[in-house]
């Protein structure tokens, strides 16, 4: 095992894709210059053939990698979640839709990775979490990496994928550490973490609470606080929103009679709503009383550092909820 910061999990997993497949590039604004961390030292290794500076065009850029996809490539792009509006045309009238409007002949291999900074005075044009928008568009995987073993393991999955994927990186968590396993520790010599299998980060009694991404820390943070008072939650983190992984939370839920979802999307249409509506849908007569939702609140970010802290999920927030489940 090795210990490594989220973003470094990262890095290491796109240049491990690099090398094993010449067919991998990255592309993005200012990747060479490895503003994000996750291309750091990718320039020097492969050259200007394989890591490309992009202009300040989304649109233009993406489609640049949904055409490249079809002859054969296996594009990496890094882009924010923000800027992502300005390629919607790209992702979603022809990334998600271009395999099944070809009746399955084409593969679309494209993976974005979706930069997400936000609780950090980015005002409301940078501060996006836009999960929720494409869980709502068939024809993209949607991922959600918490942890930096999680974090290099899905990448590479994400990267070997014949479709579409967006893996939502979460900019709060760049430097946390983790223990990440070496590949030669590993059965198959590879961290490939499969889609569709949630984690179950905590194991407890008296309530579930499924976190995504950042929600993960502030809900481990929650369970020790609560654990002085007796009361023991069950974490879930569910790794990928699409495809979800549905029995894991309905088995603990049948375990623990409670849930609450802790999501830093805006509440309404949220991957929160979702995985209630599945856990009241499936799972109802083991409910023990009403799904709690913990999101940001339906309100643009302000600038203001003293106001934008207010709007996400905090341990706090996670606390008084899973008490009103105890209720």
């Amino acid at each position: 095992m090795k210990n490594l910061m989220y973003v470094e999990a990262l890095n290491e997993a796109i240049r491990e894709e690099m090398e094993n497949d010449e067919a991998v590039y990255y592309m993005g604004e200012d990747v060479r210059a490895s503003i994000y961390g996750a291309s750091k030292d990718l320039f020097n290794k492969f050259g200007e053939d394989r890591v490309l500076d992009t202009p300040l065009s989304e649109n233009g850029f993406i489609g640049a990698a949904v055409g490249s996809s079809l002859v054969g490539m296996r594009p990496v792009v890094e882009t924010l979640t923000s800027f992502m509006w300005v390629a919607m045309d790209q992702l979603v009238s022809q990334l998600a839709k271009m395999k099944y409007m070809f009746g399955g002949q084409a593969s679309l291999p494209v993976t974005i990775k979706a930069d997400m900074y936000y609780n950090g005075g980015m005002a409301a044009h940078h501060s996006d979490r836009n999960y929720p928008f494409f869980m709502n568009m068939p024809g993209i995987k949607v991922i959600v990496p918490t942890f930096p073993e999680d974090a290099k393991g899905l990448m590479k999955t994400a990267i070997r994928d014949n479709d579409p994927c967006i893996v939502f990186v979460d900019g709060n968590l760049g430097g946390l550490k983790g223990e990440v396993k070496e590949n030669n520790e590993i059965e198959n010599g590879e961290l490939l973490i499969p889609f569709g299998k949630a984690k179950v980060v905590k194991e407890g009694t008296d309530c579930t609470v499924v976190g995504i991404v950042n929600s993960n820390v502030h809900a481990l943070n929650a369970s020790k606080k609560l654990e002085e008072e007796g009361i023991s939650i069950e974490i879930i983190d569910p790794r990928t929103l699409v495809p979800l992984d549905k029995q894991t939370i309905l088995n603990s839920v049948e375990k623990t009679g409670r849930i609450v979802v802790v999501d830093p999307a805006h509440k309404v249409c949220s991957a929160a709503s979702e995985i209630i509506s599945v856990v009241v849908e499936e799972g109802f007569w083991n409910l023990q009383a009403p799904p709690q939702k913990v999101a940001a609140e339906q309100v643009h970010i302000p600038f203001s550092q003293a106001l934008e802290p207010l709007i996400f999920p905090t341990e706090e927030k996670i606390i008084e909820a899973v008490k009103k489940t105890l209720e």
